[in-house]
């Protein structure tokens, strides 16, 4: 599908040549009108090494998991390029004729899910931004909320604690990220969501772009409050999770993902973005998602040995016609490393994954995986 969007600059245009006759029919005279032009070459961001990686970690993730299918993206946060797009299942491009359209679909770009907890950085950051809370903040929570017809509990049982912020991050807390959420307000919250640019494509040269699915402020309903600041209710797709990531690891500054590099080496002024949040608030989040890898955090198992890294694990229930399944997941890992000097972002996201649903068990790992390669070849040095 990129090929073809980008025939136009591809293909180069035909020369026109006039052939003038005698009166016999014998040519005696060939004059070109218009010369012909070569189309121009086009280079991919892509880094062969990396994405090579990417597949092999999908791979992997394919076979033990068994998903309905599975993306991982990496991302330069620096520029936004993409440096890899990988998707699983594979397509065997010698037997296109008989891959039927979700085979050919582009996971990254044009599948839409709801996040789950990754969506949680969001809700913090927002809250941060907006002046609701503060990295200080303290919260007793019970081990349930309810809001309006909805009881909202957490994924593990626990008795009333007391958390701050950075806590409610790394513990992944439910009732802590609707509390917050309902302090913010929905209107207020409705805005951020934009903001981050969920429900709205990305705009990366790629066709077929989804743009998720968000509901209007005015379409909120009393339990609404409950789901979003969890990431139900909503639905995203993995570039735009990964872009949103990218921004909270470059300082606030959300730039549209790149695909292709400058056509005909011509350079082109580099995208200044804009700004989502503050240099300061952006810090503050991701020193929150270190400790998501830390010693009781939800993904304290994955490390890259030298390097300090930031994350958040999701694990949302797939969305029925009757309601939220108790027994089909998607599974999903955001990542920035390393988190103190961020050179990459990475979005892993499984759908439905068998032997092991969570986050933590089906993604988390390939965003170890993928870091551990990725950091050392790009020359990125230990801390």
């Amino acid at each position: 599908g990129l090929e073809f969007s980008q025939e136009q600059t591809l293909r180069g245009t035909n020369g026109e040549r006039l052939l003038v006759k005698d009166a016999l029919g014998e040519p005696i005279r060939l004059d070109t009108i218009r010369d012909a032009k070569d189309g121009a070459a086009i280079e991919l961001t892509i880094d062969a090494a990396i994405q090579a990686e990417a597949e092999r970690v999908l791979a992997r993730v394919g076979e033990t998991n068994t998903p309905v299918n599975a993306s991982a993206i990496v991302m330069d946060t620096r520029t936004s390029q993409v440096l890899a797009m990988a998707n699983w299942p594979p397509v065997d491009l010698d037997e296109l004729d008989g891959a039927g359209s979700e085979s050919l679909l582009n996971v990254g770009t044009s599948y839409t899910f709801e996040p789950g907890s990754t969506f949680k950085a969001f809700t913090v950051a927002s809250a941060l931004e907006s002046k609701t809370v503060t990295p200080e903040s303290t919260f007793t929570l019970a081990p349930s909320i309810q809001v309006y017809d909805r009881v909202i509990e957490e994924g593990h049982d626990r008795g009333t604690v007391t958390l701050d912020v950075g806590d409610i991050l790394a513990q992944s807390s439910n009732v802590g990220a609707v509390t917050i959420g309902l302090q913010m307000g929905g209107q207020k919250f409705s805005k951020w969501i934009n903001r981050f640019g969920f429900g709205h494509p990305t705009g990366i040269e790629y066709p077929g772009e989804e743009r998720g699915i968000v509901l209007p402020y005015e379409d909120y309903s009393g339990s609404t409050m409950g789901n979003l600041p969890i990431g139900q209710g909503l639905a995203v797709t993995p570039i735009q999770m990964v872009a949103a990531y990218s921004a909270l690891a470059n300082g606030g500054v959300l730039k549209q993902p790149r695909l292709i590099k400058p056509v005909g080496g011509v350079e082109s002024p580099e995208d200044p973005g804009r700004r989502v949040v503050s240099p300061e608030v952006a810090s503050e989040v991701v020193d929150m998602l270190k400790g998501v890898l830390a010693p009781g955090g939800t993904a304290s198992e994955v490390s890259v040995p030298g390097y300090t890294l930031a994350g958040k694990t999701g694990t949302a229930q797939v969305a029925t016609k009757n309601g939220y399944s108790d027994s089909r997941y998607v599974a999903s890992f955001m990542g920035i490393a390393p988190a103190d000097n961020p050179r990459i972002a990475v979005s892993v996201m499984v759908n439905e994954p068998q032997n092991g649903h969570t986050g933590a068990e089906a993604a988390a790992p390939a965003f170890g995986e993928l870091a551990s390669f990725a950091l050392p070849y790009l020359g990125v040095p230990t801390e």
